[in-house]
């Protein structure tokens, strides 16, 4: 393979080059992302350590799931109506006090257990309303053409932290105890913060309107008038829904006789996900982003199915990367979407709406898993589920047939927003400030001027 072609498959650093805001935002990202799989690690453990209990550490989730629902609206409504930066400030604030409540009870003679649950319940609350605001953002400070490059950015900072985190987390705890764990969390947030007061303001429209539930109505109003962001939604719901086995890993790993291997099969959608996002710079050069999702979402559903029917560990495996790596192209295309075709005024609202597609699609197939293994057992629950992932994808991609002609260069929503983004240049803060290279260290970065 030639240089040209080699330096063609490498990721598109445009969107670093040409916005301060997107460096500050990814370093934050990256800082935030990594120590916080201290407590994510820290926390169920030491929810089992005093507990014994595997009922008490799977009510964690039941804790979760309501606050993010409903902060995650909220927080849509919110981030259209005040500014985004000191949103996201205040709630990375409040996520680094929660974090210094985890060490405090962990340095206690006798650590107390309902501070652990209400933590967890804090910090999914405090999610739901950041992540809006952070989705959001992205239109904002990367320019109109880039967006795919800057998913593609954010999803390999992601896909290198849930490979690395969780492996330094489990020795921090394993061998420092979980004050460590919890002591790295809070200085983690510390730095972050401290990134976030250096991003620029992100002020509402003008004409914004306050908090309310009819805004949040109006976001849904439009995300159902849209075919092609209704596209994105229904897609992503059928394939986490069908197709979300992972609760059931550890069932599959003793019928393959390989339980050393299920660390592996937790990590190996990861894996593919990173490959992916390390040969992302094609994706820069494609329009036709509803491809990207209804194929991606193929992949991950034909990999799923074929995972359950072999019965060799190193073909699940394998699997499983693909998997992850279909499932990352499918998130490359819906948030190029979002960020191309999205109003500025709704852009929270709608980002709300997407934490409803991300947290409950998982969240429902992890049970439609269990309750198949249950009465199945575990490979056809593998393989039944992601066969009806492919079909209903395919029933999809013919109901909406908009989001899978969906073109940057045609579509009314994206010519628009494109207009909008050149028009006015508090929609697009991309500075000219040379970004240092990769080559650089990375803390030139984050002072950058």
């Amino acid at each position: 393979m030639s240089t040209t072609r080699l330096s063609g498959l490498l990721p598109d650093l445009a969107p670093w080059r040409s916005s301060r805001d997107f460096r500050l935002l990814f370093f934050q990202g990256a800082v935030t992302f990594f120590t916080s799989f201290m407590a994510m690690i820290a926390l169920p453990l030491q929810i089992k350590h005093l507990t014994d209990s595997p009922l008490a550490v799977g009510a964690m989730g039941a804790v979760e799931l309501v606050p993010l629902v409903v902060f995650g609206l909220y927080g849509g409504a919110l981030a259209d109506a005040l500014d985004r930066r000191r949103l996201i400030l205040l709630s990375e604030a409040g996520l680094g006090v929660l974090a210094l409540v985890l060490l405090v009870n962990s340095l206690l003679p006798s650590p107390m257990l309902w501070p652990l649950y209400v933590v967890a319940a804090g910090v999914s609350a405090l999610a739901g309303l950041q992540r809006p605001a952070l989705d959001s953002m992205m239109a904002r400070i990367v320019p109109h053409e880039q967006q795919t490059a800057a998913a593609a950015l954010n999803a390999l900072r992601y896909q290198i932290g849930a490979i690395a985190g969780p492996a330094l987390a489990g020795l921090v705890v394993a061998y420092a105890g979980y004050p460590a764990a919890y002591g790295i969390t809070v200085a983690g947030f510390a730095l972050s913060v401290a990134l976030c007061t250096r991003l620029s303001p992100a002020p509402p429209s003008p004409d914004a309107e306050r908090p309310s539930l009819r805004g949040i109505a109006e976001g849904a109003r439009y995300a159902w008038s849209r075919p092609v962001l209704l596209g994105t939604y229904a897609v992503d719901l059928a394939a986490m829904f069908f197709a979300f086995p992972n609760t059931i890993f550890p069932f599959l790993a003793d019928e393959l006789d390989a339980v050393w291997a299920l660390g592996l099969m937790y990590s190996a959608g990861a894996v593919g996900s990173l490959v992916l996002g390390m040969t992302s710079g094609w994706t820069s050069r494609v329009r036709r982003h509803g491809l990207f999702v209804v194929c991606g979402a193929a992949v991950w559903g034909a990999a799923i199915a074929a995972a359950g029917w072999f019965g060799d560990i190193r073909l699940v495996l394998v699997c499983l990367a693909v998997a992850g790596a279909g499932d990352m192209l499918s998130g490359l295309g819906r948030a190029t979407i979002w960020n191309q075709t999205i109003p500025e005024e709704l852009r929270g609202r709608l980002a709300g709406i997407e934490v409803l597609s991300y947290s409950v699609g998982p969240q429902l197939g992890q049970v439609r898993a269990g309750t198949v293994a249950g009465w199945t057992g575990t490979r056809p629950a593998f393989w039944s589920g992601g066969l009806m992932c492919i079909g209903a994808v395919a029933a999809l991609s013919v109901l909406l047939p908009k989001l899978v002609t969906y073109d940057a260069e045609t579509d009314e929503d994206a010519l628009r927003r494109r207009a909008a983004q050149q028009a006015h240049d508090p929609d697009t803060t991309a500075d000219t400030t040379p970004a240092p290279s990769p080559r650089d260290d990375t803390a030139a970065a984050v002072t950058a001027p």
